[in-house]
């Protein structure tokens, strides 16, 4: 059994009932706590917290076929959500050529601060969505 709670400040995730919690307190420090047995606490970066949802698989799929277009990958390579761009052979002019037809597939606009920050398909298709949605609203 797995739960997880948070709030604002602090943040804990239980993985099998009394046997292993782990807490972000005030995002600063992270504690983990096995069968009784402390361990002492780690300092963590806020940035680096990150909460996001899961794309829709039907934008993980286009997403895939316009990186494995633009890269001219034969159809038999593996192309998948957790696919970094870099892996599959990418240097900095694919990844632009990449963002430029995620752009004109799906009708956005990506911003070159949100373009470097795409390292993944999944990350691609996370940030098509929320673009798509600040759109519509």
């Amino acid at each position: 059994m797995a739960s997880i709670t948070g709030s604002l400040t602090s943040l804990s995730c239980s993985l099998m009932p009394n046997q292993a919690v782990n807490r972000v307190s005030k995002l600063g420090s992270v504690s983990l706590s096995i069968s009784g047995k402390s361990f002492p606490s780690l300092r963590v970066q806020p940035a680096r917290f990150r909460v996001s949802c899961a794309a829709k698989p039907e934008t993980v799929d286009k997403v895939c076929k316009i990186v494995r277009k633009q890269l001219a990958l034969p159809d038999e390579s593996e192309v998948a959500g957790h696919s970094k761009f870099a892996s599959l052979g990418a240097d900095s002019l694919d990844t632009v050529e990449i963002v430029m037809g995620l752009e004109e597939e799906f009708g956005i606009s990506v911003e070159e601060e949100s373009a470097q920050n795409i390292a993944t398909v999944q990350d691609a298709a996370d940030l098509i969505e929320k673009l798509i949605e600040n759109k519509g609203a």
